[in-house]
């Protein structure tokens, strides 16, 4: 029998190891899924990552795995692997809140075409993990839930929209976490959390979205992984990805290796080092981790030049681009829901967020031809990045402005207001993320370092249009200049 210190530290093996100790029979996907049951049993309190745990179909599904392994039959290639799901996605049969208080009672038939491919793939949910509003914000709380801590100090945020799925990955109650990425949604809790987190080049995991098929048209929503490896990212990127029939913005395959790109050398590369992404205000202690991470970057022979990009519009403006546009999604899926019978802003109205509210009041003023017209300002972000990607590989820049903050006590948790003296959108305007979800590339966050007092900083990674593979390999190879595993809080 496993002490408790065997237990724990088996659910820090990384998402690749653990499968291969699977198939080799080293370890039961009982064993495996009974000390995470356990460790979130301990931690879920602390750090409120799940807002519904599926223990027994959890054991259920090990059981299952556990014959499949000693029937000696083909193994999918997450056999027997512990995941978590963001509650804003669906699995078939288990409730979907939205973190909404609004939400009750929506158990959907069909699970989303993520999660259908990493049932198939042979992953165990452990359950739903926390999520603002509607994925709304940058900030992982809700009146319903509460706030998410991030396992590094608890007390402050885990980031959001994916907070919950983060902090399970950091704090050891999930090998992966699954999440999706409307304005960093991945990336920014990653950051906060101190793990991976990978949006792919838009199209690569496909949403199958009805009834309208087109919902995400603009490539703002992409699914993506949490995990505390790049490789541990980069399987869980391979099992999801791929076109969807379903899907009429999903791309071909193209025939992209997300493992072998995570595991070849990054070769000679190119690295734009920005360490503003144009005019954010970025907070001393992040701009020091940064600067210390290209720095050690560099010694270690990679090219890297420092280089601002072109953007036209202020950071203020792009804000308040993102929540415009944002806000105009979310009010369409209002109204698919109002058809369902959910009215939220009719008899549910005062059970909402307070931002989130506003953000679908706010839509109904936003003319067509204005919303046509935004795709202006998203060409200059498009450009941008286009001009400095002509002449290099990657470009490298803080992921936030700001390293974790407080969460509140109200279920209102904001970002900060202001940064070195100059305003931000609390909701957005400090994520260094967003415009990214403008234009589709490829980007990922990976840990940067503890500023002095413990707070984790990531480490954003742009690449070329669909070079999902490029962004994999140096980000690899960073994690192998810097290694950050065995700093995570639960296996100190």
């Amino acid at each position: 029998m496993m002490m408790a210190d065997e237990l724990t530290r088996l659910c820090f093996v990384p998402a690749t190891e653990l499968a291969v100790r699977i198939r080799r029979r080293d370890v039961s996907p009982v064993e495996v899924v009974q000390a995470y049951l356990r460790r979130i049993g301990e931690r879920n309190p602390v750090v409120n990552a799940y807002t519904l745990v599926l223990a027994e179909e959890a054991l259920e599904a090990a059981r299952a795995a556990e014959r499949a392994v000693m029937a000696g039959g083909p193994l999918g290639p997450l056999h027997g692997v512990p995941i978590a799901i963001k509650d804003l996605d669906d699995v078939a049969g288990i409730p979907t809140s939205m973190g909404s208080r609004a939400v009750h009672g929506r158990v959907p038939s069909r699970s989303s075409a993520a999660v259908e491919r990493l049932l198939a793939a042979g992953a165990i949910i452990l359950g739903k993990t926390n999520t603002p509003e509607f994925g709304h914000k940058g900030i992982t709380d809700n009146p319903r839930f509460g706030p998410t801590s991030t396992p590094w100090a608890i007390g402050y945020n885990a980031g959001g929209s994916s907070g919950g799925s983060a902090a399970a990955v950091a704090d050891g109650l999930a090998a992966l976490g699954q999440g999706t990425d409307g304005g960093g949604s991945v990336r920014i809790p990653a950051s906060f959390s101190g793990t991976v987190g990978y949006k792919p080049s838009f199209g690569r995991i496909p949403s199958v979205t009805r009834p309208d098929a087109f919902l995400w048209g603009h490539p703002l929503v992409h699914i993506g992984p949490l995990a505390r490896t790049v490789s541990d990212a980069a399987l869980m990127t391979q099992v999801m990805a791929g076109p969807h029939a379903r899907d009429p913005l999903s791309l071909p395959d193209d025939g992209i290796d997300y493992v072998a790109g995570a595991s070849r050398a990054a070769g000679p590369v190119k690295i734009a080092y920005s360490p503003r992404l144009g005019s954010f205000p970025v907070d001393e202690r992040v701009a020091t981790l940064i600067a210390e991470a290209a720095a050690a970057i560099a010694s270690h022979g990679m090219a890297v030049d420092e280089v601002e990009l072109g953007l036209k519009p202020h950071h203020s403006e792009l804000a308040a681009l993102w929540v415009r546009t944002i806000s105009v999604h979310y009010a369409a899926i209002a109204e698919h829901w109002k058809a369902d019978g959910l009215d939220l802003l009719g008899d549910h109205a005062d059970e909402l967020t307070p931002d989130f509210r506003v953000m679908l009041e706010s839509a109904g003023r936003v003319g067509a031809v204005e919303h046509a017209l935004d795709d202006v300002l998203r060409t200059h972000v498009f450009d941008a990045l286009e001009d400095v990607l002509d002449r290099y590989d990657v470009i490298i820049s803080p992921t936030l402005a700001v390293p974790p903050v407080l969460n509140a006590t109200d279920g209102n948790t904001r970002g900060p207001s202001e940064i070195n003296g100059e305003a931000v959108d609390p909701l957005i305007g400090w994520c260094m993320t967003y415009p990214i979800n403008f234009t589709g590339h490829p980007a990922i966050s990976i840990p940067a370092g503890l500023t002095s007092d413990g707070l984790p900083v990531g480490l954003q990674i742009i690449g070329r249009r669909h070079a999902d593979e490029s962004v994999l390999a140096v980000a690899a190879a960073v994690e192998r200049m810097r290694p950050w595993f065995s700093t995570y809080p639960g296996l100190s």
